[in-house]
């Protein structure tokens, strides 16, 4: 087991505790944020020469499923913060310095969404927008954020889509903009920008990310030979097993003490047992099942086979079917609990509230998924935007 998967387990107990203190601040406290940066996890996909592990993505995926295990909402900047090392590995080497030069802990947000606006000027571009769901912001120092190359000459070309990279003078973190039923101490404030410049070598276009056009910038380096919209969606459906799991433990210790309006005792009743198996079965499958396609992946990379838009459809699709599995069968859970099983004072309805949070990212949803793979599959020339 990895030294940062261990210190997190070391820590549960203490991750735990700031679950509802979290919460109630809007943001991760800094107790649990300490945890987080003091255990190394973020850095395990961060280059070696940026003071990170370059770490298997797998080991990854474990540590943010165990951060999300203890508290739903720093698992979830565990997996979205994380990843962006990963990008800036990528991202022009001038920007890494930057980054990490005097500081290889320095943390980075986002969100990608691309809904600000650069106008070229000089050699960069004047950068303008709003956005939501910056996850784990207050932390940060740095961010990416998606936007659209403005081209006034040809209204009509195909968007430039590009991610930006500001340090943290450069924009405004949009105070009380995070109001949510869960998930709330991930602090996913909104940021605002009013024409910050941004240098032409801090920016990285999406599509030319997601096909690996960078992936000549670290030649021999496995790990980030593989899809950007891969590797994030594995990482939120690392968070969102996290907290399934969570709240298969919560379920667990509820059944222990529960005894129904009928005198019967939880741990006895064949229909919350059953519903415990399921949910049981269908977290190990989720985790089993990412973990094969992430290792065969790594096997066939090294090997010298270039993934393919095929590869990468084939993954979101079994991604979000896994994930889908153990969203309804904690569902289940939910619904045999009874109604002792709601109370805010317990932990399993704030595990749940976290849970279906988290579900409704794009990277978990199952519609733009499915129906990508499958007009992909029979060529009908049809593709919904997906994350991949």
């Amino acid at each position: 087991m990895h030294p940062a998967i261990t210190a997190i387990h070391d820590q549960g107990a203490a991750l735990r505790q700031e679950h509802a203190p979290s919460d109630e601040l809007g943001r991760l406290t800094d107790t649990a944020a300490s945890i987080l940066r003091t255990s190394g996890g973020i850095r395990l996909l961060q280059a070696a020469d940026h003071g990170g592990f370059e770490e298997d993505p797998r080991v990854f995926c474990e540590w943010v499923r165990a951060v999300a295990q203890y508290n739903p909402s720093a698992g979830w900047i565990a997996g979205v913060v994380g990843v962006h090392p990963w990008e800036i590995a990528l991202a022009d080497p001038r920007v890494g310095k930057e980054i990490y030069g005097t500081d290889p802990d320095t943390w980075i947000a986002s969100p990608y969404a691309p809904v600000g606006q650069g106008r070229p000027e000089a050699d960069g571009f004047r950068f303008s927008g709003q956005w939501q769901y910056s996850t784990g912001t207050d932390h940060c120092d740095w961010i990416v954020l998606g936007g659209v190359v403005v081209d006034e000459a040809n209204p009509d070309a195909f968007p430039d889509i590009r991610h930006f990279i500001l340090p943290r003078g450069d924009y405004e973190i949009v105070e009380d903009s995070w109001h949510v039923m869960g998930l709330s101490g991930t602090g996913s404030k909104d940021i605002r920008i009013q024409g910050s410049f941004v240098p032409d070598y801090r920016t990285v276009g999406h599509i030319a990310l997601a096909d690996g056009a960078y992936r000549d910038r670290r030649e021999g380096a496995v790990l980030y030979q593989l899809p950007f919209g891969c590797v994030f969606s594995a990482a939120i459906a690392s968070a969102t097993l996290g907290i399934a799991r969570g709240a298969i433990d919560a379920y667990r210790e509820y059944l222990v003490t529960r005894i129904s309006a009928l005198g019967v005792q939880g741990k006895t009743d064949p229909f919350q047992q059953e519903a415990l198996a399921e949910a049981e079965a269908d977290w190990a499958a989720a985790v089993v099942h990412i973990d094969h396609m992430l290792g065969r992946w790594l096997e066939q990379v090294a090997d010298g086979h270039v993934l393919t838009t095929a590869d990468r459809l084939e993954f979101r699709r079994n991604q979000v079917r896994a994930v889908q599995r153990v969203l309804f069968s904690v569902d289940k859970l939910m619904s045999r609990a009874g109604s002792a099983g709601v109370w805010s004072t317990r932990p399993l309805e704030r595990f749940w509230r976290d849970l279906r949070t988290g579900g409704t990212h794009l990277c978990d949803m199952a519609d733009t998924a499915y129906t990508s793979w499958a007009n992909h599959e029979f060529q009908t020339g049809i593709f919904p935007n997906t994350f991949h």
